[in-house]
């Protein structure tokens, strides 16, 4: 049996030109790539990783909806900070989009490209319906 793949590029975020796709759909699977904050990326703007979770995270849910899951849907999730002294901050807004079961985790201190604080991937499920 053959299951084709989608690439899924949510109209309201720009991705520069990259060997990539944001998400790729698979069966009943969505693997969402590494997302940054992006919209974050102002000149000169003092990073906070908060409002960089909270944006990435907002990501996150667009990507899963267009894709036609969501959060709740969420079955795994890799979290990259390049300060993990930022993780109990980054705790307080993750908590806010993901309630029991959570998803099983990762979070990893990492050297992120463009100097983001964090990139977050995912794997979620599509319900039947």
């Amino acid at each position: 049996m053959e299951v084709d793949k989608l690439a899924i590029f949510p109209g309201d975020y720009l991705y520069p030109e990259r060997p990539y796709s944001p998400a790729i759909i698979w069966d009943k699977l969505v693997f969402v790539s590494g997302q940054l904050p992006v919209k974050s990326n102002e000149v000169g703007k003092e990073r906070d990783i908060r409002e960089d979770a909270l944006l990435v995270l907002k990501q996150l849910r667009d990507i899963l909806e267009e894709a036609g899951s969501s959060l709740d849907n969420v079955i795994k999730v890799t979290v990259y900070l390049s300060r993990i002294e930022d993780l109990a901050a980054f705790n307080e807004v993750y908590e806010e989009f993901f309630h029991a079961p959570l998803p099983a985790r990762t979070a990893v201190q990492a050297q992120i490209p463009g100097g983001h604080l964090l990139e977050i991937d995912a794997i979620a499920f599509i319900s039947k319906e």
